[in-house]
């Protein structure tokens, strides 16, 4: 992934980014003023309503994963909008659609280019604030459980943070797919995902879920260290194990297959033809995403403060001046 900002002209009325100039926590983070971009061809130009705040992006901030190079650079790979602007060769957009979906980094402003294959169109009684929330965690969600692990009525899945933004997800698209779900979540969020689906909870912060859950077709760790591992005993013979921290997994996949299990990583990938697939579960509310605060623009720190805290329930999202 390049560092280089979007292209601009002089000529363009200033824009609001978000950026840091160094790695280092949330204080790093300040909104300035820059020209807005031009889309370039096969590109769109959004005016962000509002854009997701993850823990990819914590990580970028950080330096733990450096996706973007060196500093400065603008977070922001989840984004809800409108279009303003498309550059040659773009079909299927125009002025005034509403879309959503993720971009490589630069969503935490209040204009962005991108590829127009990275957006759908958002759903119509979808909010922004929600469609924001949507793209990374929906499409892990979708590519673990649909694409690799092809989950169907009675398949045993266990997710693990469950309620987080891909967990919450992942409960309800695999009960959409006919699945028995089986989450591990604190206490405090039992009820909540009981609400969305879930058959089984087990409060891993006081319990072993080893010792309690077992039998698991195809297990989703969206935690990453000592939870693969473990997962691998709740397994039963040639069950799956997907991870979703590719930077973490915490074992070797070739011990997985010696012990007669599958393994495979995910990171979502951007995809128009699966998101608007995922819009119509949305749309129908047979996926209904929780975000747990949002804040404006300006409060950008605060937004990675609390996802730092650890007790996210869904998503935290930035909302954009008007």
């Amino acid at each position: 992934m390049t560092t280089e900002q979007p292209r601009t002209t002089t000529e363009q009325p200033p824009t609001q980014v978000t950026t840091q100039h160094r790695f280092g926590g949330p204080e790093v983070l300040t909104v300035e003023e820059r020209p807005r971009p031009v889309p370039a061809a096969g590109e769109v130009l959004v005016r962000v309503r509002a854009a997701g705040v993850g823990p990819e992006d914590r990580l970028a901030r950080s330096g733990s994963a450096p996706v973007y190079g060196e500093p400065p650079f603008t977070l922001g790979r989840d984004v809800s909008g409108v279009v303003e602007e498309v550059g040659a060769e773009v079909v299927g957009f125009r002025p005034g659609d509403e879309v959503f979906g993720p971009v490589d980094g630069g969503g935490h402003a209040l204009h962005v280019t991108a590829p127009a294959g990275r957006f759908a169109l958002k759903p119509a009684p979808l909010d922004h604030v929600r469609a924001a929330a949507a793209p990374t965690a929906t499409l892990t969600a979708w590519q673990a459980l649909i694409d690799i692990a092809r989950v169907g009525p009675g398949t045993r899945v266990l997710i693990h943070a469950a309620a987080g933004g891909v967990g919450h997800a992942a409960v309800q698209l695999a009960k959409a797919e006919g699945a028995y779900v089986i989450g591990t979540a604190r206490a405090d969020d039992h009820a909540f995902l009981r609400d969305l689906g879930a058959d089984e909870l087990v409060d891993d912060s006081t319990t072993d879920f080893t010792t309690v859950v077992h039998d698991i077709e195809v297990a989703l760790d969206l935690v990453g260290g000592a939870h693969g591992p473990r997962t691998l005993g709740t397994l039963r013979p040639k069950g799956l194990l997907i991870c979703a921290v590719p930077g973490d997994l915490g074992l070797a996949p070739e011990d997985v297959e010696a012990r007669g299990m599958r393994f495979a990583v995910v990171q979502a990938k951007p995809s128009a033809e699966r998101l608007t697939k995922i819009a119509a579960l949305l749309t129908d509310h047979r996926i209904r995403l929780h975000v747990d605060a949002t804040f404006p623009l300006a409060e950008v720190a605060e937004a990675h403060e609390l996802g730092e805290a650890g007790s996210v329930r869904g998503g935290v999202v930035l909302v954009m001046p008007d």
